[in-house]
C-alpha cells in the first residue's frame, strides 16, 4: 500500500461515490474535505472553491494526471527545509494533505479525518510552490527530472535508476542526497501540476 500523492477531478472531490468500497471510502472522505472547506471559506469571506475540472484520461507523459508514492526517506528533505525554510515555510511547502489551487497565507486545519492523519490540512498551492522553487534551485534539480506525473513518474525515475545515472554524469548538490531531491521534485510538480489543472492533489 503506502502513502500517495494523488490528483483528484470534480467527481471524487465532490464526493459522488466510487465504483469499489475502497474507492466510495476515498471519495468520502474526500467529500467531506470539500464541503469543510467551502464552509470554512465562506465563513472568512471568501468565495467556494468549486471549479473543479473532471479527472483526465490516463495518457502517459500528458501531465493531465498526478499519482506519486511517498518511497525514499525523508530526513534529509527534512533537513534541506530547516536549512533553507523557517518551520511556517515548511508547513506551507510539505505539511498538507489537500493541496487546492488558492492563495492561502496559512494552511486550513479542518476536522476531517483524512486516510493519514487525524484532519485534514488544506494548502495554497501558490504558495507551495514559491517554496518548491526555492528549494529546486538550493540543489540545482536538473532538467531531465520529469515533469508528467501521471503514473508514478517519479517515483520511477528516482528508484528505478535513471536519477543515478544523471547523478553520475551531472553531479551536483541534488545528486549528494537523492531521496531530499526526490521530495522537492514531487512538491514542486504538485503545486504546478495544482495550479495548471485546477485539480486538488490529496495524500491518501
Amino acid at each position: 500500500m503506502g502513502t500517495y500523492l494523488v490528483g483528484v477531478g470534480a467527481q471524487e472531490w465532490f464526493g459522488a461515490g466510487g465504483e469499489t468500497a475502497e474507492e466510495e471510502e476515498e471519495d468520502g472522505w474526500v467529500g467531506k474535505v470539500a464541503s469543510a472547506l467551502n464552509e470554512e471559506l465562506r465563513r472568512r469571506g471568501l468565495p467556494p472553491y468549486d471549479s473543479v475540472p473532471e479527472a483526465a484520461q490516463f495518457v502517459r507523459g500528458s501531465g493531465l494526471l498526478f499519482e506519486e508514492k511517498l518511497v525514499p526517506r525523508v530526513d534529509g528533505f527534512i533537513a534541506l527545509c530547516r536549512t533553507h525554510l523557517s518551520r511556517e515555510e515548511e508547513e506551507l511547502l510539505a505539511g498538507w494533505t489537500v493541496l487546492v489551487p488558492l492563495s492561502l497565507d496559512e494552511p486550513i486545519r479542518l476536522p476531517v479525518a483524512a486516510s493519514c492523519t487525524d484532519e485534514s490540512v488544506v494548502g495554497g498551492a501558490p504558495q507551495a510552490l514559491a517554496l518548491a522553487e526555492r528549494l529546486a534551485a538550493a540543489v540545482e534539480l536538473p532538467d531531465e527530472v520529469p515533469e508528467a506525473c501521471d503514473n508514478l513518474d517519479l517515483t520511477t525515475w528516482f528508484l528505478d535508476g535513471p536519477a543515478k545515472k544523471a547523478a553520475a554524469a551531472r553531479p551536483g548538490p541534488w545528486s549528494e542526497d537523492l531521496d531530499a531531491a526526490f521530495y522537492v521534485a514531487l512538491y514542486l510538480r504538485a503545486a504546478q501540476f495544482v495550479l495548471r489543472r485546477g485539480c486538488p492533489v490529496v495524500c491518501s
